[in-house]
Order: structure tokens, then sequence, then C-alpha cells
């Protein structure tokens, strides 16, 4: 395994030293002393795994096409915003906005995620094996969150066509959110996304998807919108 040692290097030093290891044809590029920098491993297209040995900082990850980063540690805001494919695995807790607007791809949250996990996700995966806080999923397009324990105020709100299954305590949901019965396909669904990951499948799982009222304007139906605005 290719190493790179982040200390006394700036961030975009140490993304040129992950892009050329990579480019020489390096599988596996282990990093160390990340030490919460921001945008590290930022908009890489190639399929090699990245691995920080720590915590990161702002926007790991992000616009990501095709690698594998595994992060030993925590990471700060927007983890793998934008990203297209590939995964990103963080062992521990996830800062604001985790998984924002990604397309596809798989983002493993080990730990717990903070508020707004999984905002504007147009595909892909997010998995939480804790809890989140506030507003998760908000303004889902498509997609799948799978939580493994609490969901914090507001889940799914004015969500489209994204699902996401809950093992824990769902108790504040957003505007035109519901829940209903997960289809015995959806519990195999997500069994097997769990499974790669080695994280345990919830005794007990409430799916959340749109309710459909917000998805086209009706001004008898002014009241609704006035709420969700």
């Amino acid at each position: 395994m290719n190493a790179i040692d982040c200390e006394g290097r700036t961030p975009r030093e140490i993304n040129r030293e992950i892009k050329r290891q990579i480019e020489a044809g390096a599988p596996e590029v282990l990093v160390r002393n990340p030490a919460a920098r921001h945008n590290l491993a930022v908009a890489l297209l190639n399929p090699a795994k990245i691995v920080f040995d720590g915590s990161v900082g702002y926007y790991c990850g992000g616009m990501g096409d095709g690698p594998r980063i595994e992060v030993r540690g925590s990471a700060g805001w927007g983890l793998a915003e934008c990203m297209m494919s590939g995964a990103v695995v963080v062992e521990k807790n996830a800062g604001n906005s985790a998984a924002a607007s990604i397309r596809g791809g798989t983002v493993v949250i080990r730990g717990d995620a903070a508020a707004r996990a999984g905002i504007a996700m147009k595909g892909g995966t997010l998995i939480i094996g804790g809890s989140c806080g506030y507003m998760t999923g908000f303004m889902m397009q498509k997609g799948t969150i799978i939580l493994c324990g609490d969901a914090g105020e507001a889940l799914g709100d004015s969500m489209y066509e994204g699902r996401i299954f809950v093992g824990g305590r769902a108790d504040d949901l957003g505007n035109d959110a519901v829940i209903q019965e997960p289809t015995p396909e959806d519990l195999t669904e997500v069994a097997a996304a769990l499974k790669p990951f080695d994280i345990p499948m919830p005794s007990r799982l409430k799916k959340v998807v749109a309710g459909r009222r917000l998805w086209s304007f009706d001004k008898k139906e002014w009241e609704i919108w006035k709420t969700a605005l």
C-alpha cells in the first residue's frame, strides 16, 4: 500500500499526491495524519481505494466518480457531496449535510450523522448506523436512506421519490412525509445493502415516503403550501 503523510502539507498538495499515485497505478493509497483537513480526496474519477488514517474535515470525497474512500475516524460537513459513484465509509460520525446531492454510489456512516443528511439526493444510498439530526432527507429527489437508529425532527421534509427506512424512532416527520409498511422486497433490499458493511439489520423498520400532496400546486390547498414554505 502506498502511503502519504499529511504532516506539513496543504490539502492541495495532498490531493495532488493522491491523484499522482492513482495515475501511476497504485490500487490503494493510505493517507496518514489527515488531522481533519478540509477538501481531501475531492473530484477523484478512478476506482482506486483511499484510506484516511484519522478524521477528515469538510467536503471529503466530494464530486467523486468511482473511488472507494475509507475514513478511520469522523468526518466534517458535506461528506461526499455531489458524488456520482463509488463508496465513502466513515467509521465514526459525520457532520451536517452528509451525502448531499449525491447521484449514485454508497455513503456509509457507522456512527451518527448530524443535521440535513441526504438532502437533495438524486440517487445512490446513504446508510447511517446510528441516529441522525433534523431535516434528514429534505427535498430528496431519488435514492435511499437507511437509518438504523433514531431520526431527528422534520424527517423527509418535502421529499419526492426518495425512500427512507428507519430502524428507531421517527416521531417528527417533515411536510408531506408519511409512514408506510415496508414490503418484503424492501426488507430484502435493505438487508442486501447493509450486509457488505457488516451492519446489523434493524429488528423493525419503518418506511418514510412522500405523501405527494406537494407534488403539484393547487390554489385550493394554499394552506398546505403555506405551511411547507
